[in-house]
């Protein structure tokens, strides 16, 4: 899954569709994170949300490539810390 451009509480019905997918996906699922440009707290959420969901399952979450801007909302709300959550560093600039 790829999260990109603005996501907020205006986009989250945007999102379900995709939210839906992740969760009937056989495999742990990854979010590139790399063009996300802005985000509130929602988008962390509705991870935490299909995190929960994919550890019931036997799944894990992943979140990579994720701007510092991000990175630093991911550890203010928490999302981090959920078991079924993996968050992958971004690549150093070149």
């Amino acid at each position: 899954m790829r999260c990109y451009g603005n996501e907020d509480r205006s986009t989250q019905s945007l999102r379900r569709q995709a939210l839906s997918r992740a969760l009937r996906a056989p495999a742990d699922v990854v979010v590139d994170l790399a063009e996300l440009a802005f985000a509130d707290p929602s988008l962390m959420l509705d991870l935490a949300m299909v995190a929960r969901r994919l550890r019931k399952a036997g799944r894990e979450l992943t979140l990579r490539n994720a701007q510092p801007d991000i990175a630093v909302l991911i550890e203010y709300v928490g999302l981090h810390r959920l078991s079924a959550v993996n968050v992958a560093p971004a690549p150093a600039p070149a």
